[in-house]
């Protein structure tokens, strides 16, 4: 009896070892709210967007030659979609002990140098990043209202080129939006966000 339990106990064990550890949003999943400081040194919440159809939120930095590709197009994407409807909100997740060019400082020049009119906000303690399971910069979500909470639409790459704006075919970011918009679901629901690791604390 006693050795019957024992292997019941065993396999039970070996079950919960082989079952894959879940990391982050998974598209359908409702985002918690977060509250972040921005570079103009207000705090953002994204339940501030009370009246938004949805929302893009964006893993980015300074300092990744990925971002700096995707910047004029981020910063394109702040222009397309007003804040009242579908708000851009870029968030820098990378810790700047490792990374310096990414201390909040920074942050707030390198928003004035670009003319960044959407939150450019610091997530300090990482937190976000790790509820998202965000992993690259830029890794984007596309979030959808659904009453009051938001719920992620798309996750994945902005574009389908990182390196040249002019050869892209695929704006899975924008069309995912206007998908939103029409209260359709996205064509394209994830894809693999191609940039640099997020510069986690040690």
């Amino acid at each position: 009896m006693i050795r019957s339990i024992l292997v019941v106990a065993v396999c039970m064990f070996v079950l919960v070892a082989a079952s894959p550890v879940r990391v982050g949003y998974e598209v359908g999943d409702t985002v918690a709210d977060f509250k972040l400081k921005n570079t103009d040194g207000k705090m953002v919440a994204l339940s501030d967007y009370k009246e938004a159809k949805g929302a893009i939120v964006i893993f980015d930095c300074n300092t990744c030659p990925y971002s700096k590709a995707y910047n004029n197009r981020i910063v394109a994407l702040g222009k397309k979609y007003t804040s009242k409807t579908f708000p851009l909100i870029l968030v820098q997740s990378n810790d700047p002990s490792i990374s310096p060019g990414d201390s909040y400082d920074e942050m707030v020049k390198y928003a004035a140098n670009h003319g960044y009119d959407f939150p450019y906000l610091f997530d300090e303690t990482q937190n976000v990043a790790k509820n998202f399971g965000a992993t690259n910069t830029p890794h984007a979500f596309v979030l959808k209202k659904d009453g009051s909470a938001f719920k992620v639409a798309y996750i994945g790459a902005i574009d389908d080129n990182a390196k040249d704006a002019s050869a892209v075919t695929k704006r899975y970011v924008e069309d995912a939006v206007d998908a939103v918009t029409n209260n359709k679901a996205a064509a394209t629901t994830k894809t693999k966000a191609i940039g640099c690791t997020i510069k986690w604390a040690e």
